[in-house]
């Protein structure tokens, strides 16, 4: 297996945590995508609600597809992680997920957990998708 590691300017470094934003297979042109959260270039939360930081989330998520060469279209699956119990919020992240995702249609978990990147962090995803 070869792999292309993927760090767009845009986002927080990664390599201090040991990793890449994602990872590409060159082989099977599939790319692994990294749990997006909320931070900016200097690891800080922008926004304190889960609506906020989903649609922060996504925007993260685009530009790591993007840097990758992929698109949403191209997503196979996702993970939404959120802290506290999933169900207590599926009614305000499911219309902007929607939206987001739009005709693209991958795999989806939703999975609620106890705690995340950082105390603030309130959502996380992480996703597969292929090459365009």
């Amino acid at each position: 297996m070869k792999k292309q590691l993927i760090n767009p300017p845009q986002l927080y470094d990664a390599r201090p945590f040991g990793m890449s934003q994602a990872v590409i297979d060159t082989a099977s042109a599939t790319i692994y995508v990294s749990g997006q959260v909320d931070w900016d270039v200097n690891h800080q939360v922008s926004c304190p609600t889960v609506e906020g930081q989903l649609s922060n989330v996504l925007t993260n998520l685009t530009v790591v597809l993007e840097a990758s060469g992929s698109s949403v279209e191209n997503l196979l699956s996702l993970r939404i992680y959120v802290r506290g119990e999933f169900g207590d919020f599926i009614g305000t992240i499911a219309p902007i997920l929607a939206q987001f995702l739009a005709e693209s249609r991958p795999a989806v978990t939703g999975i609620g957990v106890a705690s995340l990147a950082s105390k603030e962090t309130l959502v996380e995803i992480e996703a597969i998708a292929t090459l365009k």
